[in-house]
């Protein structure tokens, strides 16, 4: 595989990022590619490692270490390495349907399970590599629309369009099934299309696909909530088999005095908002959520927090404040964290990077959270009091708990990013399927208590990766298939 000294004598290179003064500037994605002759010498620098955890998918640590995908990272980077891109091509969709999304927006977990990083500190650009390949396959035709060549009989609904819906949809198509995906808003893609801001994802790689997926036979009915404006008992009455892919969309709050203030938003609103005008008219409608000329405070210091940042950043801010629950994290591993577990090391996000260059700061402070929302006469959000965490053990639990130590913030733009707790309970309901403890939807083998109703992706295991959500599309296709068939070759 690859250049048996190709990692010793090949330094790991990665596209240009656009440096965050000039790429603040608008909402494009930010990233400009290797050349092909290079990014072939990246391919060289995977080796015969014989220990591939980069698509092992395993848990280990109670995290995901390698690919949840099981990408045959070692085959296609040689494949690379070696110039046969078409085959490259046909290797890596035989494992992962949409490189085009996980190649940018995936925190590659590929690449921390690398041996070669391991080794010399420096993994092979499994995910520069993947995105590459898929661009040329569209480009050079070899990515193209494949109907199906013989239908089952069978029809399928899929409730929602995000990545689990897309996953699941396109292969029970190409099974032969007729394949209907229902989108309540206006736009397919769900968490991809307004979850994900433009500069991560840029929408015209969705609709690329999308127009694929419809030559190939699926038919996309958006503008249809169903549980509300769609009832459930209309699809139980026209498809052999549902499957709900609505996601993880009820955002967990922030219960403090003061909450009712007008300009506090949550993340997911704020940022559908502005991708959602963007798109519409370039932001010429107004209908964004504007943080321009405010002091932004995010709530969250995850990656939708730093979303936030970025956005509001994009936006015009005048300052930004990002608050983080936990302590901060070590620069490096640290003992008990050892490869190929996830390393749970300090991250500076693309986001984080762009507060520095404006603000000269990073806008991240840890171990606090919010006690306690301030409105002006007018009833909007002007400030906020953050208290200062400590970790302790309470009962026997660790806990980040109040040290009494408190401070506090000007802000009239609040976004809470604190993570969600569950699906919106509407579709559940309306299909009568069980709910877990933890607000996802119960099921066996992703099949729900109620018959012929499947589910799938963030709805079934809550808040998780777009490649988790593809995988979870992948299996899924199989128990329907078999339900439907009586076996599956999926």
């Amino acid at each position: 595989m690859g250049k048996p000294t190709g990692f010793m004598e090949i330094s790991r290179q990665t596209s240009q990022e656009i440096a965050p003064e000039e790429r603040i500037q608008n909402f494009n994605e930010f990233h400009i590619p290797l050349h092909c002759d290079e990014q072939q010498a990246q391919g060289a620098r995977c080796m015969d490692c014989g220990v591939p955890f980069c698509q092992s998918g395993m848990m280990i640590g109670g995290m995901a270490s390698g690919c949840p995908l099981n990408n045959l990272i070692p085959e296609w980077n040689d494949l690379v390495y070696q110039g046969r891109w078409d085959l490259a091509a046909k290797r890596l969709i035989a494992t992962n349907r949409y490189p085009e999304f996980t190649s940018r927006v995936c925190p590659a977990l590929c690449e921390a399970a690398c041996t070669c990083g391991m080794a010399t500190g420096s993994p092979v650009a499994v995910k520069e590599n993947e995105r590459a390949i898929i661009e040329y396959g569209y480009e050079s035709g070899v990515i193209h629309a494949v109907p199906p060549p013989a239908r089952t009989g069978k029809r399928v609904a899929v409730v929602g369009t995000g990545p689990s819906g897309l996953s699941v949809a396109d292969l029970l198509n190409k099974r032969g099934h007729k394949v209907t995906m229902y989108e309540r808003s206006d736009r397919v893609g769900g968490l991809l299309m307004y979850g994900i801001p433009n500069m991560k994802l840029e929408k015209w790689v969705i609709d690329r696909r999308v127009k694929i997926l419809e030559e190939e036979g699926i038919e996309f009915v958006t503008g249809a909530d169903v549980g509300r404006d769609v009832p459930a008992q209309e699809l139980l009455d026209s498809f052999d088999a549902v499957v709900l892919c609505c996601g993880a969309k009820q955002p967990r709050d922030i219960t403090v005095p003061g909450r009712d203030a007008e300009g506090i938003h949550f993340a997911v609103d704020y940022l559908t908002s502005v991708t959602k005008s963007l798109l519409d008219s370039n932001f010429a409608d107004g209908k964004a959520i504007s943080a321009q000329g405010k002091k932004v405070l995010v709530i969250g210091g995850g990656d939708t927090g730093n979303d936030c940042v970025g956005t509001a950043i994009r936006q015009g801010c005048t300052d930004i404040l990002q608050l983080e629950m936990m302590p901060c994290p070590p620069a490096q591993r640290a003992p008990g964290n050892a490869w190929p577990e996830w390393p749970r090391v300090l991250k500076t996000d693309y986001g984080q990077q762009e507060a520095i260059a404006v603000f000269g700061r990073d806008p991240r402070k840890y171990q606090t959270t919010v006690k306690e929302f301030y409105k002006n006469e007018a009833g909007k959000v002007c400030g906020a009091l953050i208290a200062r965490l400590e970790s302790k053990v309470v009962d026997g639990r660790r806990m980040m708990v109040p040290t009494g130590e408190e401070f506090t913030v000007e802000c009239d733009l609040v976004l809470i990013a604190a993570g969600f707790v569950g699906c919106e309970s509407y579709v559940a309901d309306a299909f009568g399927v069980e709910r877990t403890a933890r607000g996802n939807v119960a099921d066996v083998k992703y099949a729900t208590n109620q018959p012929k109703v499947f589910v799938c992706g963030d709805m079934r295991r809550g808040q998780s990766l777009v490649v988790w959500a593809l995988r979870e599309g992948r299996d899924t296709a199989a128990v329907v298939d078999e339900s439907l068939m009586g076996y599956t070759n999926l």
